[in-house]
């Protein structure tokens, strides 16, 4: 039997790299082919395998089939093959295999399934999950707002799946450390309530008190069960996203990548377009095209940044613009979020302006030098719209970041050519180099993976009590220098393939905030050293 366990064990398997000696004492003898291969050769050999695969999915279904058997394995390739294997193995791709998670159902990949009605099982779900192993860094989802295509109750595990396996090839956090967790509380998906073989509860999403009480036991076990424990939330409902993130943010070492990432990796992108124009982030007028969690998010990182390069809060807030699926929001409107209400206008300000539902009315009546877009309303940037921000100032900073890709506001060639090169422009996905006019305009993506993996490591090793603005702060500064913006045509944010150099860079310097605000709590207290010691490497 332990033979077999081995086998079926993707954190001790090596398959064909298993030594004679390691056979012969693992009782592996006759279990394997007799040719020992070395994990170069195995990569080598799989990766030709993943090159005969016809899609995205079928890519997506394969290197799965590695992640499950073997581990060390799928993230030497992955660290291979990173760009290539990114939009693969997570966004875009992912999205499909969540939709049909169900229906492809194979292997529950050692996440643990939290079932909103019985919160008795919380403990024993996370003690099975673990197993011996030491967790320090769990990825939660309720899937309530997965990616661009909503709510997939159960089957958004992936997500959180998918989220942990970036940390680890971007960053090298000990895949045995990490579990993906979702939190099943019902879908408002009647598609899958109605659908015999959806694999979660069969009832609509529940909301209030039961919800809360269930986060706030899942959160006290966890941390009494893994007491070094990260904590990172993913996807959560703009209902909810912000009060959980509140109601934990300090207390625990705890983070939400949707409102609190996407906002560091975007402050980056504007410190780099800013960089280059010389002028202030405090000078900056800023519309938010899309008002949930990412894009309030968003907005309340760079407002702080702000108001820490000397404004007050309301100064700041005269800066910022919100424009959501009723318009530009109003301080008289009823169904404002938490996080909208300090973003919102007086009405009586813009009533000589128009209708301010129409995006091109508000851009011409505020004149803002900075668009993001995170609404997924494709195609909501059009030329107009690219026109009027080049009249606001001569390098206007556009960053169409929804995804996946059939969901962005614009593409970068569209925001390139219509404002005749001027924009600086970063995109939610993967943008190929665009030229124009005789210059190769290289895209930034605003990907969270530059940042959220970094964060992490940073986190882990210094073994922060709480992460605090100042961190964050630190995340973003840490993006800059990475490009040469000499290069006419430079990206504003550094390219992905160079993530596994800004992960360390963002854990260096959130890991020497910790110990600046007295927060890490690591026994070694050379911090850089902290980081090059926690970093595995995919290695037999």
């Amino acid at each position: 039997m332990r033979a077999h366990e081995i086998l079926n064990d993707p954190f001790l398997n090596k398959g064909t790299a298993f030594t004679l000696k390691e056979r012969q004492e693992l009782g592996l003898v006759g279990l394997l082919p007799p040719h020992i291969q070395t994990i170069e050769e195995q990569a080598e050999q799989t990766y030709q395998q993943y090159l005969t695969k016809e899609s995205d999915i079928e890519k997506r279904h394969f290197l799965m089939e590695i992640f499950n058997t073997n581990r060390t394995l799928f993230y030497y390739l992955f660290n291979q093959h990173i760009v290539e294997f990114n939009p693969i193995v997570y966004d875009p791709t992912i999205a499909e295999t969540i939709e049909n998670y169900s229906h492809l159902f194979v292997d529950p990949q050692y996440a643990a399934y939290l079932d909103i009605n019985h919160p008795e099982s919380i403990e024993a779900t996370l003690k099975n999950a673990a197993g011996n192993r030491k967790i320090r860094l769990i990825v939660a989802t309720d899937a309530e707002g997965i990616l661009g295509i909503g709510d997939w109750g159960t089957q958004g595990v992936d997500i959180s799946v998918g989220k942990l396996m970036v940390y680890t090839a971007a960053a090298g956090i000990d895949p045995s450390c990490v579990l993906p967790i979702v939190i099943d509380a019902g879908t408002t998906r009647k598609e899958l309530i109605d659908d015999p073989l959806y694999l979660g509860n069969h009832h609509e999403r529940i909301y209030g008190e039961q919800y809360y009480n269930f986060i706030n036991q899942f959160v006290e076990t966890a941390e009494s069960l893994f007491p070094k424990l990260y904590l990172h939330w993913e996807d959560f409902g703009r209902s909810n996203a912000a009060n959980i993130l509140n109601q934990y943010k300090n207390k625990i070492p705890t983070f939400n990548d949707d409102i609190q990432g996407t906002g560091i990796v975007v402050l980056g992108g504007i410190f780099g377009a800013l960089d280059i124009t010389g002028e202030k982030l405090v000078d900056q007028v800023y519309l938010c095209y899309g008002g949930g969690s990412a894009g309030a998010g968003i907005a309340s990182r760079v407002h702080a940044e702000m108001v820490s390069e000397g404004l007050s809060e309301s100064e700041a807030y005269q800066h910022f613009f919100m424009v959501d699926q009723q318009g530009l929001l109003f301080d008289d409107m009823t169904d404002l979020t938490p996080a909208q209400k300090p973003f919102a206008k007086k009405r009586a300000d813009f009533e000589k302006f128009g209708d301010m539902t129409q995006l091109l009315n508000v851009i011409q009546a505020v004149k803002p030098t900075i668009l993001v877009g995170t609404s997924t309303d494709a195609g909501a940037f059009t030329q107009e719209v690219i026109e009027s921000m080049c009249e606001n100032t001569v390098r206007p900073i556009i960053f169409p970041i929804s995804n996946p890709t059939k969901k962005l506001e614009a593409t970068a060639e569209q925001v390139i050519q219509w404002s005749d090169g001027q924009a600086f422009v970063a995109t939610g996905v993967p943008s190929g180099t665009v030229n124009y006019k005789g210059v190769d305009y290289q895209i930034g993506q605003a990907n969270n993976a530059l940042i959220y993996p970094g964060l992490g490591l940073g986190m882990l090793a210094s073994e922060a009590s709480l992460l605090t603005d100042e961190m964050i702060g630190a995340a973003a500064h840490s993006l800059s220098g990475l490009v040469d913006l000499s290069q006419k045509g430079a990206p504003v944010l550094p390219p992905f393939e160079y993530v596994a150099d800004v992960s360390i860079k963002v854990a260096e310097a959130v890991a020497n905030m910790a110990q600046e605000q007295g927060l890490a709590q690591s026994q070694e207290t050379d911090m850089i050293k902290a980081v090059q010691n926690l970093k595995w490497y995919p290695k037999y």
